[in-house]
């Protein structure tokens, strides 16, 4: 009965497998999950229960997720957003929806024990974060959102839940330049080529699975550049690397050349990645 289902999408192992695969895996027994969510700033998502192995992806401050099994200081989870399964230190997250009503919106900012800039900072959270206001204030002319535990944050740092960013994917996306280059980083602290492209276009409303191959077999439509020419918000896909058009000549992408998110000239990069990776694969647009 098992069929040959993306693991990363999937949760399923022989002992245990997601109830809803129960008539196309084969498993010792199967779980409905657990609803809850991250309460760290980041959280490293890994393919097996080893801090030292490599993370597949990361998981936000106040983002759900499901739990199908906790062993060992290890919870076993599908985040709720992408789908993405792997397992995340148990400390790391909280059962329970958490509620919130609102998300960052810009790259990074930081959490206050207080309405006051000026009071030692409790953490730094990434766009993409989600927090649960309850309140607002203001000290000397600035506005802060309150939230349920009593911290506080810069208001104008913070946009409903549901209310997509103002501006494009590719202008979301350029505020990333200069941020260091993670492999399976989502967040602003560090983010990889496929979690800058999921993050743009998520914040502007559109949901993308999370790696370059999924994106490349999912998003948008096909293009061919000859015949329907390039424009700004086009993907460019790579074996194992995609980036986002500034404009028919600009490329936006997280590079493992400069280790950091940056802009290069759209040949330049096909002429460096062809050395190494071959010439593009595909061009799609969302």
């Amino acid at each position: 009965m098992n069929e040959t289902l993306d693991r990363r999408s999937h949760a399923y192992r022989p002992d245990l497998a997601d109830l809803r695969l129960k008539d196309r895996v084969t498993a010792a027994a199967y779980a409905e999950g657990a609803a809850a969510h991250v309460a760290v700033p980041v959280a490293d998502i890994r393919p097996r229960p080893d801090p030292e192995c490599g993370i597949d992806t990361q998981a936000l401050y106040g983002e759900a997720l499901t739990v199908f099994d906790t062993a060992e200081g290890w919870a076993w989870v599908q985040l709720q957003a992408d789908g993405y399964v792997g397992y995340v230190p148990q400390d790391a997250i909280r059962e329970g929806a958490s509620g919130a009503t609102h998300v960052v919106a810009v790259p990074r900012t930081i959490l206050y024990p207080g309405a006051d800039l000026r009071f030692p900072h409790r953490a730094a959270l990434s766009m993409g974060s989600r927090v649960r206001v309850t309140g607002a204030a203001e000290t000397r002319g600035t506005p802060y959102a309150l939230l349920d535990d009593g911290a506080a944050m810069i208001a104008a740092h913070l946009r409903p839940i549901g209310e997509n960013a103002p501006e494009d994917a590719v202008a979301v996306a350029a505020r990333f330049l200069h941020t260091p280059y993670l492999w399976g980083g989502r967040s602003g602290f560090g983010i990889d080529c496929s979690g800058l492209v999921q993050m743009a276009l998520a914040m502007t409303g559109t949901p993308a699975p999370r790696d370059s191959d999924q994106q490349g077999a999912a998003l948008g439509t096909v293009i061919d550049p000859a015949q329907d020419g390039l424009r700004r918000g086009d993907l460019v896909f790579w074996k194992g690397h995609v980036g986002i058009l500034e404009d028919p000549e600009t490329l936006l992408h997280a590079s493992g050349g400069t280790m950091s998110v940056t802009r290069e000239p759209l040949q330049a990069a096909i002429d460096r990645i062809a050395r190494l990776y071959g010439a593009p694969t595909r061009y799609r647009r969302p």
